[in-house]
């Protein structure tokens, strides 16, 4: 049976109150995101001494870092040497808490990711040295703004490295996003199950505009009932954490959604997190097991 965990900044930038959440809901992992108006990356060693205390006596485990790690732009080398610093900041606090999955992506969407393929997986080299050194996993979300956008892309790209070093983050909601995406479930998480090192749980459905948006999970279309029956009837033991996405009330920016973190993406995310959980719990009732 899978495990169900949450992303800290889909609840709150206080982490006490994430902490709170997850033992509330009888979760098994938390995702570390951004903490205290801090990305991952930038979170102190006193910060991690903090966040250890708050756990101590929860029944919690932290599962991973959802980095942003390469949502920058291929043509800046600025940038890419400074998320290469991130990617490593990201692993030292991944093993402050005895994790060993780092949420990555592949760049800005650029428009030609067929015909610079070949760069984007060179550009995979040094993370791969750096995550087989490290012991970790760099766990590759599909994400519609990124050149992976898509399972399909993101498939084709991890079987080309060939590494168990690089495995697949499942997100059906991006894929519901993304502008060639397939069916989420059950076409592109076959496409990506045997590879899956780790699971996104949100949801998406049309607005009046006809637009992709973000609403509660379970009143979408990724037909979340069914994707977590397949996860049971696949044997999938790994986390499944929520990254709720949706606000009542309100809708987060687009640059809030391509880059997560801090209070204004946080406002809110208590509430929408509490109604979600609510909603997976009893789809989780209804498993056939």
């Amino acid at each position: 049976m899978f495990k169900l965990g949450v992303i800290s900044d889909e609840v709150s930038q206080e982490f006490q109150e994430v902490v709170d959440m997850a033992t509330e809901f009888d979760l098994d992992s938390i995702e570390i995101r951004s903490v205290w108006e801090k990305p991952p990356q930038d979170l102190t060693e006193e910060d991690v001494k903090r966040m250890k205390e708050i756990l101590a006596g929860a029944d919690l485990q932290i599962i991973g870092v959802a980095s942003p790690f390469f949502k920058c732009d291929i043509d800046d080398p600025d940038a890419r040497k400074e998320h290469i610093q991130i990617l490593r900041d990201c692993i030292d606090i991944a093993h402050q808490f005895d994790a060993r999955i780092i949420r990555t992506f592949v760049f800005w969407e650029t428009g030609q990711t067929e015909e610079r393929w070949q760069e984007l997986l060179d550009s995979y080299e040094e993370p791969v040295r750096i995550a087989e050194r490290e012991d970790v996993v760099l766990g590759l979300e599909n994400e519609a703004s990124t050149s992976l956008a898509t399972a399909l892309l993101t498939e084709r790209f991890i079987r080309d490295i060939n590494l168990p070093q690089v495995r697949a983050i499942w997100d059906p909601a991006n894929e519901a996003h993304a502008k060639d995406g397939e069916k989420p479930f059950p076409d592109a998480y076959q496409r990506l199950r045997p590879l899956m090192v780790h699971g996104h749980i949100k949801d998406a459905g049309e607005d009046e505009n006809g637009e992709m948006t973000s609403v509660p999970v379970g009143d979408g279309v990724i037909g979340w009932q069914d994707q977590l029956q397949a996860y049971v009837d696949d044997g999938y033991e790994g986390h499944l954490t929520l990254e709720t996405h949706w606000r009542p009330k309100r809708s987060l920016s687009e640059s809030l959604l391509n880059e997560p973190g801090g209070a204004a993406f946080s406002a809110s995310g208590a509430e929408a997190s509490r109604i979600c959980l609510e909603n997976l719990k009893e789809m989780i009732s209804k498993l056939s097991r």
